[in-house]
């Protein structure tokens, strides 16, 4: 979709393509799958999203092909937000109501932080979003996702 497309993803696809700021964020891209770090403010350092390439609204629409692959890259996408966090577990959520193209939350649940537990994820979102706790350090988020950026070099 072009960048003036109203979908907020593919916009953010079109600015990581053009080099625009969405491009620091970026950890990873092939023909199917775009992972990135939450843009700022992120509640959480490691917060990252699992995009499809292809605008589609879900996992019901994808095609044969993305089908196959979508669980190998959830897997190893999950796996490089335990390396990077050292966190207990890794929280995949996909609603898909402020942007509906598939994008997965791929959280961080660090056992000693409270605010990262189960349903209490969303609060944390809602928090930051609102600016009544910071954000994760912009700085340590870009470290991270150049850490991610060197491990996934291999992929």
């Amino acid at each position: 979709m072009p960048v003036s497309s109203p979908c907020g993803v593919c916009r953010i696809h079109a600015e990581q393509e053009a080099g625009g700021p969405a491009a620091e964020l970026l950890i990873h891209r092939d023909p199917l799958w775009h992972l990135r770090h939450h843009p700022h403010p992120s509640p959480l350092t490691g917060w990252l999203l699992l995009d499809s390439a292809r605008h589609l609204g879900g996992a019901m629409e994808f095609d044969p092909v993305e089908s196959a692959a979508f669980g190998p890259m959830l897997q190893r996408s999950s796996r490089l937000v335990r390396e990077l966090t050292g966190c207990d577990r890794v929280y995949a959520i996909a609603f898909g109501e402020g942007a509906r193209h598939l994008h997965v939350h791929l959280i961080p649940r660090l056992g000693a932080d409270g605010a990262s537990e189960s349903w209490a994820v969303a609060d944390l979102y809602r928090v930051v979003a609102a600016g009544e706790r910071p954000a994760a350090a912009p700085a340590d988020v870009l470290a991270l996702v150049r850490r991610a950026q060197q491990l996934t070099a291999r992929w």
